[in-house]
């Protein structure tokens, strides 16, 4: 059974997991409008990923007798100024996203829930990869810098990301 202050901060995590999901959707709208198909299926996979997070959160809490409770989700960023300003903001919100897991693996630890420290660390680890993966395409884009063809490129291989290949590499 979750105590109070652990449910209440997980069903915090799930809402700003489904915020991830909707910022990520967002994301790729905008690529779609200036026509990078590539970095839109890469973000609507990263999308569906996030809406992963939200069922084992919810999976999580109902496992353990808790009550899982939806919040309202704030209205995402529609617009940005370039594909390097988006991959900036992906990359600054997994630095966000990591802090707030974090958060929670402080709580349980505190709390002296062991079971959910432990169903945290999946988290903590995944959070390392989605940070790097997305630090990982804001370098090359800037290296790429106002290269239209070097951002066709990288358009190509942020695109051969598969959904079922589990990773959020940059074409890897």
């Amino acid at each position: 059974m979750l105590k109070e202050s652990i449910e209440a901060k997980l069903n915090d995590q799930l809402n700003k997991e489904l915020y991830s999901a909707y910022l990520y959707f967002s994301m790729a709208a905008y690529f779609e409008s200036i026509s990078l198909k590539g970095f839109a299926s890469w973000m609507k996979i990263q999308a569906q990923e996030e809406l992963a997070h939200v069922a084992r959160l919810f999976d999580y809490i109902n496992d353990r007798s808790g009550r899982v409770r939806l919040g309202p989700v704030d209205e995402p960023p529609g617009d940005w100024d370039s594909p390097i300003a988006v991959m900036q903001n992906a990359y600054e919100h997994e630095c966000w996203v990591s802090e707030k897991i974090n958060e929670c693996v402080t709580l349980a630890l505190a709390e002296n829930d062991h079971s959910t420290n432990t169903f945290l660390q999946w988290f903590v680890a995944e959070q390392v990869e989605e940070e790097a993966t997305a630090d990982e395409i804001v370098q090359k884009l800037k290296l790429i810098g106002d290269n239209s063809s070097g951002l066709f490129l990288m358009d190509n291989e942020v695109g051969g990301r598969s959904a079922d290949s589990g990773d959020g590499a940059a074409g890897a």
